[in-house]
């Protein structure tokens, strides 16, 4: 993970935030190439859920809602996480963490082991974050920052409904903010405070849910191959009686294998239909669903798939990382994908002569309206193929003297090292069939 966190900061995908004034914990900036690799990832996120399906809908809710919501949701009264501290190091730990986290003074042991530890007893922290609208900081002002997306997307259930006329089933997608006072974040932007989640809640008749459960399961699955996540880095982790959350009546991860051990990148849940007939409890307005061939009202059960996209990021970067040796150096690439690549092409006049970086300079105009591709002319062409290699760019396309005689290009290929020359014309084309996410 270290060289992979050196990369990033080297190579403008990840930075610490406000760095300048010694960095604030578990918050990090998007540099150049992160924020173009991640739109890329909500893009394909976006594309595969909403452009693919005649029945998905998508809405962007509000970060600041009415606090019921969260007393609705069970966030108020059950979103906490066991506290531990330590007296004599001032450290915290997660209460259920504690046989996995490492003691300050003492690395090889975990807190409490070492003989100078003095751990408390465990107290409940509440995950949200709380702040105040308006002048006055009193309880009647108290809102709290989101700690999940679903939560907007319910509470617009009807809007949807009478606004898109859509039919049962139907889903609503949101990618959004959300917040986490997290006890011990940690493992560079896997566990953060501030956090991107992408999220679809599907809406189904009660009886046909485990039906659809599966369906998503296999379809979510398969959504991460699409992007070059390797299938053996991947499983499925089912949760059991005591893991299941409170809303829940089967939850599914899908977990990746770091550095760190299997961790979770993505959730299916079969929520029920908790949620709805929590918020019709609580706002008092009917929820329910009229199902016009069946001439009857129900509330519909749900079936969520929630991803984090800080965390999907972050797998594609890991499961990408490769050293290799090439010659007498090492060589460091990116195998991203294509189609999430921050760069789609690099265009490579091969020397500042001749007129090749002005012929450099019409190809990469050209392709700039619909690829992010970038043009480099700085230190030979090797040193610029390995710049790119280190950012995961597929396709580095240079210009030399034969594209003065017949109008033709060198493309190089990212992971094969393989060259072959077409007409620099055919470059659109070439790239649509590669990099876009169908």
């Amino acid at each position: 993970m270290d060289k992979l966190v050196s990369l990033c900061k080297r190579r403008g995908f990840i930075f610490q935030s406000s760095e300048v004034y010694g960095g604030l914990n578990s918050c990090y900036d998007y540099g150049p190439m992160g924020v173009e690799l991640k739109n890329n990832i909500k893009s394909c996120w976006w594309r595969a859920m909403t452009y693919h399906h005649d029945n998905i809908e998508g809405v962007d809710a509000s970060i600041l809602m009415h606090p019921r919501v969260w007393e609705a949701s069970g966030h108020v009264a059950g979103f906490t996480d066991p506290l531990v501290d330590c007296k004599a190091c001032k450290a915290r730990f997660r209460a259920d963490h504690v046989a996995t986290s490492q003691c300050p003074r003492k690395p090889s042991k975990a807190p409490g082991e070492h003989h100078e530890c003095k751990l408390t007893e465990p107290r409940m922290f509440n995950l949200m974050f709380k702040t105040f609208m308006g002048p006055v900081e009193d309880q009647a002002a108290v809102v709290f920052l989101r700690p999940e997306t679903a939560q907007g997307i319910f509470v617009n259930f009807l809007n949807v409904v009478n606004s898109s006329r859509q039919k049962l089933p139907f889903g609503i997608a949101q990618i959004g903010k959300a917040f986490r006072n997290e006890v011990t974040p940690g493992n560079f932007i896997f566990r953060t405070r501030e956090f991107e989640q992408m999220e679809m809640q599907f809406f189904v008749r009660p009886g046909e849910d485990e039906e659809w459960f599966e369906k998503w399961r296999a379809t979510r699955l398969e959504w991460h191959h699409a992007i070059g996540i390797r299938p053996e880095k991947l499983r499925w982790h089912p949760h059991g009686p005591t893991e299941l959350a409170h809303y829940a009546k089967a939850a599914f991860d899908i977990e990746y294998e770091f550095p760190f051990g299997w961790q979770e990148i993505e959730g299916i849940h079969n929520r029920t239909d908790f949620d709805l007939s929590r918020h019709q409890e609580y706002s008092g307005k009917r929820l329910t669903y009229f199902d016009e061939a069946r001439k009857e009202h129900y509330v519909p059960y749900v079936i969520e798939t929630s991803v984090g996209c800080d965390r999907v990021l972050l797998t594609t970067l890991v499961d990408a990382y490769h050293e290799e040796q090439a010659g007498e150096e090492v060589r460091v690439v990116l195998r991203l994908s294509p189609k999430i690549a921050p760069i789609k092409a690099a265009i490579l006049p091969l020397v500042k002569k001749d007129g090749l970086p002005e012929i450099a300079a019409g190809i990469t105009k050209d392709l700039m309206r619909d690829y992010r591709v970038f043009y480099d002319d700085v230190a030979s062409v090797g040193k610029r193929y390995r710049r790119q290699d280190e950012v995961g760019t597929p396709y580095c396309i240079t210009v030399d003297s034969q594209t003065l005689v017949d109008q033709t290009v060198t493309v190089r290929e990212r992971d094969t090292m393989a060259q072959e020359r077409i007409a620099a014309t055919a470059l659109r084309e070439y790239l649509a069939a590669r990099v876009r996410f169908d």
